[in-house]
């Protein structure tokens, strides 16, 4: 991974109008955000800018404007939820851009705290236009990346301001990319994937990398039944991309060829019907009912992945390995993820893990702040996995 500047490169900000990219777009229900983990994952570098005498102006996005002013994707009402996280004081300017925004950072002494309006309010944000990129930089003296999960997104206030303002990474994106180097990067090996979820077809690009990378790969979800099927098993009636058994034998012969040892469902907990609580039993994976669907992997199957998770020095998860939203479907998942913590504790393992319902599933089964990282990224996650290069990282790094 290319070098990149940290706050540690940064000598004297006292006075300094500092441009800090950050992501707050956090669920908001009846006006109220309602999980500010966000908001905590960017404090440290706010604070340790405010505590060293910058003044401290945030850019974020917020929904799906398009370019127009919305009173429902104003970043006003989440200022109040960013003011209570960080226990400071944040100004609001309710525009980016333009008289607003300069007269409010005219107004910031050393320390100050100020947050403007939503980027995407201007056409110019997405587009990467040169012109929005050029004004947002006349607001500040050095631009600092906080948003990893912005990343992979070539707007202004993600790469474009980067390449005119002296740039570096915020605290949350440095620990991200450090976290990601052990990840894949330069991890310690042996190195084992899990990868889970409903279907082949959102994780192709993934997979087809990832094989190339590891020394395992752990496959469950939804779509290890593509490859169960691909491989000749009848899955009755569970979630299956028939038409994308090609695909999956395609995978695996990559897998060969680079090494890697694909690690699929040996038995499996089915059930006639998707609900808590449905009558299920355990199968061998070629003795499918047909009128029943595979909705986790079986007892079998959870100790081939704790064999492989004991080999492995290094582990990168995305994807639950069954149904674990529903019980009794979530055995398999919560079962794997405790193991790895365990190792992790232990010193054990290396563990990076990313993606919605990977976090939720780490957080159900008690382990979240027991690996040793854990990136809320969502698609910025997804696209380092698959090997593609981040706009807004590759800007850092120039």
């Amino acid at each position: 991974m290319a070098g990149f500047k940290t706050l540690d490169d940064l000598e004297d900000v006292s006075g300094k109008r500092v441009l800090v990219r950050v992501d707050l777009n956090v669920p908001v229900k009846d006006g109220s955000v309602t999980d500010t983990t966000r908001i905590e994952r960017i404090a440290p570098t706010i604070t340790e800018l405010s505590d060293k005498g910058a003044k401290v102006i945030m850019l974020a996005h917020f929904g799906r404007p398009k370019g127009k002013r919305s009173e429902a994707d104003s970043l006003g009402p989440i200022a109040y939820a960013v003011e209570t996280t960080l226990d400071r004081r944040v100004h609001f300017a309710s525009d980016c851009i333009g008289d607003e925004a300069a007269e409010a950072i005219d107004e910031m002494t050393s320390g100050d705290i100020l947050l403007l309006e939503n980027t995407r309010f201007h056409e110019g944000e997405e587009k990467n236009d040169p012109d929005f990129a050029k004004a947002l930089a006349e607001n500040g003296d050095i631009y600092v990346n906080d948003a990893f999960s912005a990343a992979h997104r070539a707007h202004a206030s993600t790469e474009g301001l980067a390449r005119l303002l002296p740039a570096y990474a915020g605290r949350t994106m440095q620990a991200e990319l450090e976290a990601l180097e052990k990840g894949l990067g330069n991890p310690d090996r042996p190195v084992l994937a899990v990868v889970g979820g409903a279907k082949v077809s959102t994780k192709i690009d993934l997979l087809l990398n990832l094989v190339k990378k590891v020394d395992a790969l752990v496959i469950g979800g939804g779509m290890a039944n593509t490859f169960l099927a691909a491989r000749g098993s009848d899955v009755g009636k569970s979630l299956c991309e028939h038409d994308l058994a090609e695909t999956a034998k395609q995978i695996m012969i990559d897998a060969a060829s680079a090494g890697c040892a694909i690690i699929l469902p040996v038995d499996a907990v089915v059930a006639r019907e998707f609900k808590a609580g449905a009558a299920s039993e355990v199968v061998d994976v070629d003795s499918v009912p047909a009128d029943a669907m595979i909705l986790d992997v079986g007892p079998k199957s959870i100790e081939k992945v704790k064999e492989w998770l004991e080999r492995a020095d290094t582990v990168v998860w995305n994807g639950p390995l069954g149904a674990f939203e529903i019980e009794p479907f979530d055995t398999a998942t919560m079962e794997a993820a405790r193991y790895a913590a365990q190792r992790t504790r232990e010193g054990l393992l290396v563990s990076v893990a990313g993606g919605g319902d990977t976090v939720a599933a780490l957080n159900q089964a008690g382990v979240a702040e027991d690996f040793t990282y854990i990136s809320t990224a969502g698609g910025a996650f997804l696209e380092w996995m698959e090997g593609k290069e981040l706009p807004g990282v590759a800007a850092l790094s120039n």
